[in-house]
């Protein structure tokens, strides 16, 4: 017999050789037919995986994102199946489950259209009817080839991979089976509702000098309403796509001449700016001292700081007066030379250093996308450097700060902390120090929060903040990384108590996380109605005709002498298409001058979000306007 623990201490006695499956089932049907995959001692696997000794259990349905990613990675593979029976004579490559939903790529002799797309969907549809269960098997790596003597992309993958000696793991449904090592569903049945979203063309392993493939997007859900839910939030996020809004409200795009770098135009700088003030004054009072370092620094730099072998090939570099220079990616080195220009006691620290910096990085043509996915953009980075004794008070301050940030532009969100990646540099020693001092802060603000196994930067753990937007999606922008390993690779020291040298503990840390990105989500969330505050013109005076224009010109003239932002149209047009159009542009108030309004010394306020609000006096007016900036007001 064994012991089972399950999620919330229970412990229950099985035969060994128990499944997961048959664990959820004596729990109760409801979770047994919700159940995607398992965790067994933090380990995804399978349902069907038997358990010989005693560990920790946790069933994950849809609702965990593991599950998610397994029931889309199921899709995925019901997608490559529905593909190859339509069209046999296709290669297939990859298909992973992505952040909504999955995707597969093809090597197809032409693209596939919106008709072929349609097919493909019935195809899956019919196979989820029949129920094909997925059973996973491993071979030596010849029989892997033999298995996929047809499919060169898998036979490459296979060569690349495979070690002397090694298992292969395959899933088979029915006809088809792919190279993967899962976790997945145990059969395809449970995808009752699936739409394939879009085909775009993707390059093999994200080269151009490689094929370029179909790659084909799916969605996967439970439930039909699920799925109906989906599309309907992505018709309004099309409505909201901040491409869109940029360009038709004047504020930002990306032109051919520099893809991947942005234009902001007047009215986004306005934005832009309101966003930089806010975050000045809100640093200044939590005792953040504003820097700013240099955009192109030696080559030896970043070997010194092991961006150079981790991080290479998503930099740009120069060459001046024959040195080796590279463009930053990142501003944390240059925080650090700041730091180091001096000595530094126990009573320096903790030391808050921020900088709105401009960083490059190389991005594929392929993965940019607007403001979202850009090649140079603005961090909103600090670096604290701190005694290990402040560790915690400093990432719980920080989250709070964060969180007060969050709070004025009405987004919740959600907490992950992601530990050390396969890809990392340091001691066992100070990655267990830092991860847990990063739980014990997470423990302490006392918000529920996730964690992603293995997705840590390369010199630490982090904890990232996932917004939630007006429409429910989510976007990653605030985090926090603790850092043991800079400080020791630049020799930083500050003289303690005891007067002898120590190593600083670093902290790096952003709440925008790009300007650029942050400005992106901000108009798809407001969709492009931005607060008070934020407007970039706050208030249009429109009067009815040509006998108001002296009056509504002081109106205007009030309104700027206090600091608004304020047009005043004059043209000879009717009263209704002035409103439409300030209404298109989606100017928080509209002020209509009347010849009642300018016998009483009054306006008419029309707000873009309320209607019509009726009439008050000029000075109420402005009173109320700047009590709505002051206090952002949303």
């Amino acid at each position: 017999m064994i012991h089972i623990t399950l999620k919330g201490g229970e412990v229950r006695e099985f035969e060994s050789g128990v499944t997961p499956a048959e664990v959820a089932k004596s729990i109760g049907m409801g979770l047994y037919k919700s159940a995607c995959i398992a965790k067994v001692n933090g380990q995804a696997c399978d349902l069907r995986t038997p358990i010989t000794e005693d560990c920790e259990l946790e069933i994950l349905t849809f609702d965990a994102p593991e599950g998610k990613r397994a029931f889309w990675h199921t899709a995925a593979h019901l997608l490559a199946q529905a593909v190859m029976h339509l069209y046999p004579e296709t290669k297939f490559t990859i298909g992973p489950a992505v952040e909504n939903g999955f995707y597969y790529d093809f090597d197809v002799e032409k693209p596939f259209t919106q008709e072929d797309l349609e097919a493909i969907e019935k195809e899956m549809i019919r196979l989820v009817k029949t129920g094909e269960e997925l059973q996973r098997f491993e071979t030596s790596v010849e029989e892997a080839k033999e298995l996929m003597k047809d499919q060169p992309y898998k036979l490459e993958l296979i060569e690349k991979h495979a070690g002397a000696g090694e298992k292969i793991s395959f899933y088979r449904q029915e006809d088809f089976t792919d190279l993967c090592a899962g976790p997945h569903l145990m059969s395809v049945a449970p995808l009752k509702a699936i739409k394939l979203i879009q085909c775009t063309g993707a390059y093999w392993h994200g080269d151009a000098s490689l094929p370029m493939l179909c790659r084909v997007y799916g969605i996967a859900f439970p439930k039909a309403s699920q799925l109906e839910e989906y599309l309907t939030m992505l018709e309004e996020a099309k409505k909201r796509d901040h491409r869109k809004l940029g360009r038709e409200l004047d504020l930002f795009d990306i032109m051919e001449e520099g893809p991947g770098f942005p234009f902001f135009f007047p009215k986004g700088m306005v934005i832009r700016n309101e966003l930089e003030n806010f975050w000045r004054q809100e640093h200044v009072k939590h005792g953040y001292q504003e820097i700013r370092t240099p955009m192109i620094l030696s080559e030896e730099l970043w070997h010194r700081s092991g961006h150079w072998d981790h991080y290479k090939d998503n930099m740009y570099f120069t060459k001046i007066d024959n040195r080796d220079f590279a463009i930053k990616p990142m501003n944390c080195p240059g925080g650090i030379l700041v730091f180091k220009r001096k000595m530094h006691s126990y009573r320096d620290l903790p030391q808050r250093l921020g900088e709105l910096g401009l960083v490059h990085r190389h991005e594929l043509s392929g993965a940019l996308h607007g403001l979202m996915r850009v090649r140079c953009f603005t961090q909103d980075d600090a670096h604290i450097f701190m005694t290990p004794e402040q560790i915690e008070d400093e990432i719980l301050g920080v989250m709070q700060l964060i969180d007060s940030f969050y709070n004025v532009f009405g987004f919740d969100y959600a907490l992950e902390l992601s530990t050390r990646p396969e890809d990392s540099m340091g001691s066992d020693e100070d990655w267990e120090l830092a991860t847990n001092a990063l739980i014990k802060a997470l423990e302490r603000n006392g918000k529920p929060y996730v964690v992603n196994e293995g997705d840590g930067a390369f010199y630490g753990p982090k904890i990232d903040f996932h917004l939630k937007d007006s429409i429910g999606r989510t976007w990653q922008c605030g985090t926090i990384q603790l850092d043991f390993q800079l400080p020791e690779r630049f020799d930083l020291t500050y003289t303690g108590k005891d007067g002898e040298k120590h190593r600083p503990i670093m902290l790096h840390r952003v709440i925008f996380g790009s300007i650029e990105r942050f400005i992106a989500v901000l108009t798809e969330h407001y969709a492009g109605a931005f607060p008070l505050w934020l407007a970039p013109v706050q208030v249009k005076v429109m009067p009815i005709g040509n006998a108001q224009e002296e009056y509504a010109r002081g109106v205007y003239d009030k309104l700027t002498a206090a600091g608004i932002r304020a047009e005043l149209d004059v043209r000879n047009e009717k009263i209704g298409f002035k409103i439409r159009e300030a209404q298109v542009q989606k100017i928080p108030y509209m002020l209509v001058v009347g010849d009642r309004e300018m016998a009483s010394g009054q306006v008419s306020v029309r707000s873009h979000k309320k209607g019509d609000l009726g009439a008050v006096a000029v000075e109420q007016f402005l009173a109320d306007a700047l009590e709505e900036i002051r206090t952002k007001q949303r």
